[in-house]
């Protein structure tokens, strides 16, 4: 290939609905499309073709960021086509480019075909609320929805995320919202959290709980009164508290784990599997709403315990992964096949 055109690529991408386009150099140009990596010529990519494109979209910032640590993550817009995550990185090959193609505006759980249930976490006006799954499983735009019910539902509020780097931009609605991008705006998340608790927030978003002391400091804004919804990259309700925990040392374990049976209100975990056509993705998940009872297996160590209670808690919304992929086996929306990657057998009966 002599000649690369990003913008003509991009353009591709966002008509076909790729989730994601990938440049790398020593492979051609590759489109996620309903979840898998597919290419879209035979030809490979070069690291002369693609380097003035990828590096020419930079911010002098975005370029100095990458010039120091050979990475670096930012939003590009396109006109008349979109907002897109870029990530550009070098490899063994040459310079890489991944990028995400971004929601035009926040969309509504019906759109997302996510539980109405999950509306509750925007009621809360106190504690910690988690979106967790995988890369690629819709975390941010769930998160976004969620910050747009507020904005619609609530007046008056004043709604701080922190974001790296912001994917939707939120209009003021009956809300003030403001966005702050890591690190263009604040040096890290723990920094931003701090800052925050001096900005008299209603909600702060936090983009990604990453870090012991981001994780410490969104817990101690949720004790203090404030709505703190975060995303975390793992896959289930028990595996996103122990990741909580574990972060810190052993002998801060039980602290937080007080700290977390006091504050966290609801987990969300989210997943995407590929339709039994193979055409779309649907998205599979699992909600938990904390009680007393699961407050009281978080403080004691029994956070084994928690899937029951979900399995029994289905009148009050909840659900498990392994209840939700075998509800959509049962609709036909999901081969048995496929399913049985991600759950046990015993809830695909």
């Amino acid at each position: 290939m002599t000649t690369f055109s990003l913008d003509g690529w991009l353009s591709r991408a966002a008509q076909l609905r790729a989730s994601d386009a990938h440049f790398h150099t020593g492979y051609p140009p590759l489109f996620r499309l309903n979840g898998t990596m597919t290419p879209m010529e035979q030809e490979a990519l070069s690291d002369e073709a693609l380097r003035p494109s990828l590096l020419g979209i930079l911010s002098d910032g975005e370029s100095a960021a990458f010039r120091a640590s050979k990475d670096v993550d930012f939003t590009y817009e396109l006109e008349g086509v979109g907002r897109f995550r870029g990530s550009l990185f070098t490899g063994h090959l040459g310079i890489n480019g991944s990028f995400r193609v971004l929601p035009p505006k926040a969309s509504t759980l019906a759109a997302l075909s996510l539980p109405p249930a999950l509306e509750r976490f925007t009621e809360y006006h106190h504690g910690l609320v988690l979106i967790t799954g995988p890369a690629g499983s819709g975390k941010s735009t769930t998160l976004a929805a969620l910050v747009d019910m507020v904005n619609q539902k609530y007046a008056g509020r004043h709604i701080l995320t922190m974001e790296d780097p912001i994917e939707i931009n939120h209009e003021n609605k009956r809300c003030v919202v403001n966005q702050r991008q890591i690190p263009l705006h604040s040096a890290s998340y723990a920094r931003a959290i701090r800052a925050a608790l001096r900005e008299d927030p209603d909600v702060i978003v936090i983009g990604e709980m990453r870090d012991a002391e981001t994780i410490g400091l969104a817990l101690t804004a949720a004790e203090t009164g404030h709505l703190v919804m975060a995303s975390m990259h793992t896959t289930d309700a028990v595996k996103s508290i122990s990741r909580i925990v574990d972060s810190f040392p052993p002998e801060k374990q039980s602290q937080i784990r007080t700290m977390l049976s006091e504050s966290l209100q609801g987990v969300f975990s989210q997943l995407l599997l590929p339709t039994a056509d193979g055409r779309a993705r649907v998205v599979a998940y699992e909600l938990l709403f904390v009680n007393q009872a699961v407050a009281n297996m978080i403080r004691d160590q029994r956070t084994f315990q928690i899937p029951q209670v979900m399995q029994t808690g289905r009148a009050q919304g909840m659900i498990t992964l392994g209840q939700s992929v075998g509800d959509l086996v049962r609709a036909g929306k999901v081969s048995r096949d496929k399913a049985r990657r991600f759950v046990d057998e015993a809830y695909l009966i």
